[in-house]
């Protein structure tokens, strides 16, 4: 690069990032998250109508001033990072703008269910502590200003859909019904570090339960007396987010937010009616090895029914998914050249949330598996499920993420849907690659796993833009997959409570393989599995068009990698 446009770059890099280290710092700040991933929050956030609208302006004057940076005048690497930037802060101002916040609430997520993981932490302290405390003194305010912003949705219709609201009520019965040492929040107070002088822990105590008996218990009974008295009775009856105040382009703003692409409703639905079709011939095959005399309806009943796919204890599950997780450790290296530091734990879905939670989540330290309703469980989904929550897949990808140093914290600390869980999703299918899978019904599992997040493309549309019953997409799930009733229910809430987020597994995932499958037949001989796996893992959470480009990228380079070791 001639001396001037070095110059030029360096201009421009420094001018972006004065921008982005402003707002990002202010976007913390606006969170309560000013110490960074992993601290507990300084302050629960302003949520008021006149905070919502003062974010609204500021993202669009950000978004104004990085725009008018020409692309041409940065560096290779801070025109990525502008790309990524401009696509977060889209999903932004369309949130502030159709006034998302007004819908704290659907089936799988809620403001106050995450609030009850902090006292799920443990604290090493006498300051940790403090600040816990003085968090839960603030319920009081951030509960009043949630309510008035559900208020504010339920006078306009802005709500998720009442069926899948039912029974959500639970978690907040969980602690509005239970004394202040019985409820979660206590139990950081149970046992806590010797380091903190006896007297100091018993003052701490004290203090503890006083939030929680005058700030944590009066806010929680007083939302559960409004989310059961007036929230859900009130919530609308339609299912399609099509049917929201402006639903239409509230249905498209999510499908970009989510999925991270142009592709209408239409044609998304046509993909997966595509795509099931194929994975439908896939599952004919495996039940040829598992030599089931019967048609694909009977099998998925046999696998739904038989006690041999079953566990009668919550450890029994847990020791399979432990398992699963050593036999990638084993393998992982032939895989992926570069591997996180950080560690995760397997531990069970909390049980006041566990009925209506997904089978397992994974994300930075922890594999959550749920072991409620074990008939519900299948043992031959359960590698599927543990390569895409924990290693490689979501305990893996998010901290290689967080431990670049070389990208921008807007970067290391944001989670795209359509590459977090399209990279997830294909790791999946990795599985086979690694020879995970030991039978043919675990084969098959991942097979159903496959159609499910395929299913979801022609569900999801389904629903919020061809009008689809409830009913009519619970069976879908039923005929195409082998997920199990109460999964199918649950699954199916989710998707009708939060539009558009199931579309990010398969598309991402078809991504990743139509990626590899190029650069496969691109580079021949020379294509590096290690080299492909650790080029888009390098890159941390971006929209689909900029994975694509750094693979065309990868290609243009003759497979190179981010990493020196990549070949050895």
């Amino acid at each position: 690069m001639p001396a001037f446009a070095q110059a030029q770059a360096g201009s421009a890099d420094a001018q972006f990032k004065a921008i982005t280290d402003k707002e990002w710092a202010w976007r913390k700040q606006q969170q309560g998250d000013d110490d960074g991933p992993g601290k507990l929050r300084a302050h629960l956030p302003d949520v008021t109508p006149k905070a919502q609208a003062a974010r609204l302006v500021y993202w669009q004057d950000v978004r104004r001033q990085v725009a008018a940076i020409p692309a041409d005048t940065l560096s290779p690497a801070v025109r990525v990072d502008q790309q990524v930037y401009l696509a977060q802060i889209d999903v932004l101002i369309a949130q502030q703008k159709f006034h998302e916040w007004e819908k704290p609430v659907n089936s799988d997520t809620s403001f106050w269910s995450g609030l009850a993981g902090m006292g799920r932490r443990t604290f090493s302290n006498e300051e940790e502590y403090r600040r816990y405390i003085a968090l839960m003194t603030e319920f009081p305010r951030y509960f009043r200003d949630q309510t008035a912003n559900m208020k504010a949705g339920l006078a306009r219709g802005f709500t998720a859909p009442q069926v899948t609201l039912k029974g959500r009520d639970a978690s907040i019965a969980a602690v509005a019904d239970k004394a202040a040492q019985d409820t979660v929040f206590f139990e950081p107070f149970k046992a806590m570090p010797a380091a903190i002088p006896a007297a100091t822990q018993a003052e701490l105590r004290r203090a503890g339960l006083k939030a929680i008996n005058e700030a944590v218990l009066p806010a929680y009974k007083d939302l559960l007396t409004f989310v059961r008295g007036t929230y859900i009775p009130g919530a609308r009856k339609e299912l399609a987010a099509e049917t929201l105040p402006d639903g239409k382009a509230y249905y498209r703003s999510v499908i970009k937010e989510y999925a991270t692409t142009d592709m209408t409703p239409e044609q998304i639905h046509a993909i997966g009616l595509s795509e099931i079709a194929k994975i439908r011939t896939e599952m004919q095959e495996t039940m040829k090895e598992a030599k089931f005399d019967g048609d694909l309806p009977a099998f998925l009943q046999f696998l739904r029914t038989d006690p041999q796919f079953y566990v009668n204890t919550p450890q029994a599950l847990l020791d399979r998914a432990a398992w699963t997780a050593k036999e990638v450790d084993r393998k992982i290296g032939r895989f992926i050249g570069h591997l996180p530091r950080q560690r995760f734990g397997i531990v069970p879905v909390p049980d006041d949330i566990a009925p209506f939670y997904t089978a397992g989540r994974g994300g930075p330290g922890v594999y959550l598996v749920n072991t409620y309703d074990l008939p519900s469980r299948p043992l031959y989904s359960l590698p599927a499920l543990t390569l895409h929550e924990s290693a490689p897949g979501h305990a893996f990808q998010m901290p290689i993420a967080a431990e670049n140093k070389d990208q921008p914290d807007f970067r290391r600390e944001t989670y795209i849907s359509a590459f977090g869980e399209g990279w997830a999703l294909y790791t999946e299918r990795l599985g086979t690659d690694m020879g995970i899978y030991q039978t043919p019904y675990e084969k098959f599992g991942m097979l159903s796993y496959q159609a499910w997040r395929a299913a979801r493309l022609v569900v999801d549309t389904g629903v919020h833009h061809y009008g689809w019953s409830r009913e009519q997409a619970q069976q879908y799930l039923h005929d195409n997959t082998a997920l199990s009733n109460h999964e199918i229910e649950t699954e199916v809430d989710r998707y009708i409570a939060w539009p558009g987020q199931a579309l990010a597994y398969y598309l991402g995932e078809m991504t990743i393989m139509q990626g590899r499958r190029k650069a496969e037949a691109a580079l021949g001989p020379k294509f590096n599995i290690r080299a492909f796996h650790d080029t888009v893992l390098a890159l941390g959470s971006v929209p689909l068009p900029i994975l694509s480009a750094r693979i065309d990228q990868f290609i243009a380079e003759g497979g190179k990698g981010p990493y020196p070791d990549e070949e050895s």
